[in-house]
């Protein structure tokens, strides 16, 4: 397997991490990351093989868990619960329970809602040059996800606040700084949301929060614990991904010169998130002696499964970094796969396929007031600004 050392926080990879990607596939199916000390599956077959072998899994066994350290116990009382973090049995009730709230009717019903609150945000942009991010990528996927929640719009910035420092956890070089604020987050988060628990138990409302309390499957509800995990996990994971995509992807039609319709809305989304997609390494473990690609994993290793990289394997896109919205409808990786493919997913194609169209049609003079620059996050790719001008 051959090693490759590339600092993960470097701000020149962080701008553009495809050439390494090319260089690791042409090494083969697993290479090994210095930096991250582990094995990285880079092509599109392996990743997707890993993503649905159930010889390897995101739960840690407790013989193999570390303990949690002190200051980060308010963190991990949410990760526990989080259906993103288990495996069977656990994870097939869980899922199975949001699933029976989260329904595909019940998003496809928000379509109108979802376009109308892109044009409320649109009439709201200021007149000359403005940041896209915080005035629109942002703004529309929190709010939607917060009256599914049943939480009122004007506590969508703090739900954003509180979001942003849970998730700069899974940031490559994280900080005790950063650990401080994702564990004070993560209190905070959860007080709020027992208080509306407790609120839609006697006074249940039409939103998600209510079919969440009341889902069963064979006697079965979610727990309070479950409930706010469950809650922080759909916000959380749901707003980060559709931001950096909408990001991401507007930077990208106004660079190649391409105006989404209504009809080829759908075919410009997949291009966006195959082509730049807004997570980029996922991990699994692996929990018994497991030989793939050559390679021999032993129990409680770990492997790096590299999104952004199967994402742009020629194997299975011809001149896979062309971005390309003819192209067919072979799978990519953006959305994970197997088990733990994105409970979310439906929605977030949903919000790209409606505000795209609208943001172009709109705004017919839209242009890049300033060259994009992506944000240091990674294992993120997304922008820190999108300044544009009309």
């Amino acid at each position: 397997m051959k090693h490759f050392a590339q600092d993960p926080t470097d701000a020149a990879f962080g701008q553009n991490p495809y050439p390494l990607y090319a260089e690791m596939r042409a090494a083969g199916d697993l290479v090994w990351w210095d930096e991250y000390d582990r094995a990285s599956a880079v092509s599109h077959r392996a990743v997707s093989a890993i993503l649905r072998d159930r010889r390897f899994g995101r739960e840690i066994p407790a013989d193999l868990a570390a303990p949690v350290p002190e200051h980060l116990k308010p963190f991990y009382a949410i990760e526990d619960h989080s259906m993103l973090e288990l495996e069977p049995p656990r994870h097939t009730r869980l899922r199975g329970l949001v699933l029976r709230a989260f329904t595909s009717r019940r998003i496809a019903a928000l379509a109108p809602e979802i376009t109308a609150l892109c044009h409320q945000l649109i009439d709201a942009l200021p007149a000359g040059d403005f940041d896209l991010l915080p005035q629109f990528a942002q703004k529309l996927p929190v709010i939607i996800i917060a009256r599914l929640l049943g939480v009122p719009d004007d506590h969508a910035d703090q739900l954003l606040k509180w979001s942003n420092a849970m998730v700069a956890m899974y940031q490559a070089g994280r900080t005790r700084t950063i650990e401080d604020a994702a564990a004070r987050a993560a209190d905070e988060f959860a007080t709020f949301l027992r208080g509306y628990i407790e609120a839609r138990r006697t006074d249940p409302r039409d939103d998600l929060l209510t079919q969440l309390i009341a889902a069963e499957e064979a006697g079965e509800k979610l727990s309070n614990d479950e409930l706010i995990a469950t809650c922080v996990l759909l916000l959380n994971a749901g707003h980060e991904a559709t931001v950096h995509t909408l990001g991401n992807g507007v930077a990208c039609l106004l660079q190649q010169d391409v105006t989404p319709t209504v009809d080829t809305a759908e075919a410009i989304s997949e291009e966006i998130l195959r082509y730049d997609p807004p997570l980029h390494i996922f991990t699994r473990m692996a929990y018994e002696e497991v030989t793939i690609f050559d390679h021999t994993f032993q129990r409680g290793d770990t492997v790096a499964l590299m999104l952004g990289s199967a994402n742009r394997d020629d194997d299975v896109w011809p001149q896979a970094e062309r971005f390309d919205v003819t192209r067919g409808a072979a799978q990519h990786t953006s959305f994970g796969g197997g088990l733990h493919f994105c409970v979310g997913a439906p929605l977030a194609r949903l919000e790209l396929q409606i505000a795209l169209p609208i943001l172009f049609d709109r705004l017919p003079g839209l242009r890049l007031a300033k060259a994009p620059r992506y944000a240091p996050t990674y294992h993120f790719h997304g922008l820190e600004a999108l300044h544009l001008t009309r």
